[in-house]
């Protein structure tokens, strides 16, 4: 297969594929139950950072005491909600160090 970039201009992109698919269906199952739970999408998005660091290490620490094991509540393996509360805090940091630099940006043009 061809790399020409010509056709298609994609050098420097992410390689999504690359991605395992195990973790997108975990994640997707550990979502699906937190929006049947809370009945909306979006509530992560409201939850202080935090909480979900709190939780992830909950998890993980779950996870270390027995790689086999499941959250009581949900059935579902901690490894799994941990993977959920990281994909959640990397999007929260991500949006967190756009506002920073935003809110920098901002101050510094006043103060031009």
């Amino acid at each position: 297969m061809s790399q020409d970039q010509k056709a298609k201009a994609d050098f420097g992109k992410e390689q999504l594929c690359l991605v395992p698919r195990r973790i997108i269906h975990d994640v997707a199952a550990i979502r699906m139950y937190g929006n049947q739970k809370y009945g909306d999408p979006d509530n992560w998005k409201t939850v202080d950072v935090q909480r979900y660091r709190d939780a992830a290490f909950r998890h993980w620490l779950s996870y270390l005491d027995d790689p086999q094991g499941v959250d009581n509540e949900s059935g579902f393996p901690h490894l799994w909600h941990l993977a959920c509360n990281i994909a959640f805090l990397c999007e929260m940091e991500d949006a967190y160090k756009e506002t920073k630099y935003y809110i920098c940006d901002a101050i510094a043009e006043r103060s031009n």
